[in-house]
Parts: structure tokens; C-alpha cells; sequence
């Protein structure tokens, strides 16, 4: 059972439960997907019926923001821990190190995934990097050939939402790999192209607020964030209402 933020269900899972379930999956090789919502992606999916949909048939749906964690904590449904995905993304690729597995890595601008790739292999030596691809294109056909080629354990997509969802979603069942995840900036991380906040605004859930200030362009999408807050004191309220 999942728990339910504005219609958008996530699984109540720690990074370790999280990372564990992946393994399972990767084992399983069905070319499953995860996605990491955060209050900016649930709000955009309350108005995009794709989105919302491809977000439902992840196998795994994980708690990205801090805002989710609130969020559920107002509907009355606590959640074990936030989940970041870089910090999945990071766990997963530390377990299949130990094992000799495999990464293909797809998105950023060009020459950034190559970066990461070589900065991943240093920080895990074990782990196997089968392939890169930049998330600029318009037909992906080369790159299916590509991934189909590569046969990886992992399929870090990071295209951005909602491209990343929804090219997940139509590849699902269908690519020889373990599977998929959907880790929008991820790979300049990686890369080093751009950094995460300090660990203190980590602690306290204000990576948000320290991107606002590195990017003060992004004031238009981080008003989805009290708007988000409003919405789910609005359904929480329209709960006790009904009940």
C-alpha cells in the first residue's frame, strides 16, 4: 500500500529498504523504473494526466523532497525517511560495485556523462561503466541500439521532468536491462558541473532553498512549494470534514 500525496502514491521505504528493493529488481531483470518525485512534480502531475500516469506504474516511487515528507506528515500518513535520489542513486551504484555491475548513463548536456563516468569509476572501483549518451536528441532509436547493446544492470535517465518519466514509462518491460531510474540533475553532480548543497542544508531539508539562491531563476518553479503546502492542508482538512 502506497502512501498518498495528492494522488501520487510513494512507497514508505528508507535508502537502505530502497536500495534493497532496487537490487531485487535489477536481479529480476524486467527493465523496471524508479522515479523520485518531489512537491514540484506532484503539483505539475495535479494538471498532466501523462505525468500522473507514468509516475503510478513506476515500480518504485520515492520520497525525493523534504516537502513530501511534510506533506505526508499533514494527511495524517507519516513516512519512514526522505529518500533523495542522488543519494539512491549513489547507495545502488556502491552495492553493484561490490559485484562487478554495470551503469549506463543517459542525459545532461554532451561530454557530462562522460565526466561522470570517469568520476564514478573512481569513487567505485568495481563499478562497470557499459555506455553514455547525452540527453540531446530527437530520435532515441540510436540509443535503445545503444542501451540494447550495452545490456547494463542500472539506466540512470536523466532527461528532467517530465521527459524522463514518461520516456521511462514507454521503455518499460521492453530494454535488456535491470532498471531504469529517473534522476533529472544527477549527472552533473556526478560530474561535477554543478554541486549539492552543504551538508547543513541537507540536514535541515533547505537544498531547495540553497538552489533558489545559487539559481535565483528558479523563483517561478519554487512557488509550486507553498502552493503544494496549501493543497495538502486543503485535502487534509477536506478529510476531516468527510469523515
Amino acid at each position: 500500500m502506497r502512501t498518498d500525496i495528492l494522488g501520487v502514491g510513494f512507497d514508505n521505504v528508507t535508502l537502505d529498504e530502497a536500495v534493497s528493493r532496487a537490487i531485487e529488481l535489477i536481479e529480476a531483470r524486467s527493465a523496471a523504473y524508479v522515479v523520485t518525485p518531489n512537491p514540484e512534480i506532484v503539483m505539475a502531475a495535479q494538471g498532466d494526466p501523462a505525468l500522473k500516469s507514468a509516475l503510478a506504474d513506476a515500480e518504485l516511487v520515492l520520497a525525493d523532497g523534504v516537502g513530501i515528507i511534510h506533506g505526508a506528515k499533514i494527511l495524517g500518513t507519516p513516512m519512514k525517511a526522505r529518500v533523495p535520489g542522488i543519494d539512491f542513486a549513489a547507495a545502488l551504484m556502491g552495492r553493484l560495485s561490490l559485484r562487478g555491475g554495470s551503469v549506463f548513463l543517459f542525459g545532461a548536456k554532451p561530454g557530462v556523462a562522460e565526466q561522470a563516468a570517469e568520476n564514478l569509476q573512481k569513487r567505485y572501483p568495481g563499478l562497470v561503466v557499459a555506455g553514455t549518451h547525452d540527453g540531446y536528441f530527437t530520435d532515441d532509436s540510436p540509443i535503445i541500439e545503444q542501451v540494447t547493446a550495452a545490456e547494463p544492470d542500472l539506466l540512470l535517465v536523466c532527461l528532467g521532468a517530465t521527459k524522463q518519466e514518461l520516456w521511462m514509462q514507454a521503455n518499460a518491460g521492453k530494454l535488456p536491462v535491470g532498471l531504469m531510474a529517473g534522476l533529472g540533475g544527477s549527472l552533473d553532480v556526478f560530474a561535477g558541473v554543478a554541486q549539492r548543497a552543504p551538508e547543513a542544508f541537507q540536514r535541515l531539508g533547505l537544498e531547495w532553498f540553497y538552489r533558489l539562491l545559487k539559481e535565483p531563476t528558479r523563483i517561478g518553479r519554487m512557488m509550486r512549494l507553498p502552493q503544494f503546502v496549501f493543497a495538502v492542508t486543503g485535502a487534509r482538512l477536506r478529510g476531516q470534514k468527510d469523515a
